[in-house]
């Protein structure tokens, strides 16, 4: 069996779920699982927010690529896709991309939902969020 391809990337640019899915086609996949997380209005019990700034470490790429290669080291996994957006977004943008094909749905599942996990736990990245009222916090700091 072939090695799976891997992309990752931390950027300012938009993201793009058909990016994802052409990233992790394979033939031999029998399942796709896609995690998309969008900028929504509220957090951590308050309403109001208006945008968010992703900053990144120096070491995020690094450290969500070795998330991800750990992935792609799982059975019957052929594409990880995990890609993170820095810089000010508001609300409805795509904040975050992640997509893992397997020969099967259990295993598309259970990598997909690793890969976002471990993403959201040890990659540093942080984000400002901007309320309406002109208030701000900051999150994963």
């Amino acid at each position: 069996m072939s090695r799976p391809t891997v992309v990752t990337a931390v950027r300012d640019t938009a993201l793009s779920v058909d990016e994802a899915l052409d990233a992790v086609s394979h033939p031999r996949a029998g399942a796709v699982t896609l995690f998309v997380g969008t900028v929504r209005e509220h957090d951590e019990g308050r309403e109001g927010v208006t945008t968010l700034d992703y900053s990144a470490h120096p070491d995020a790429l690094d450290r969500l690529t070795e998330i991800a290669e750990a992935v792609a080291a799982g059975e019957q996994i052929h594409g990880v896709y995990a890609v993170h957006r820095t810089g000010s977004l508001v609300v409805g943008d795509l904040a975050v991309v992640c997509a893992v094909s397997a020969e099967h749905r259990a295993e598309a599942f259970e990598a997909g939902r690793l890969l976002i996990e471990e993403l959201k736990a040890q990659v540093p990245i942080w984000k400002r969020q901007q309320y309406d009222d002109g208030d701000h916090s900051w999150v994963g700091l």
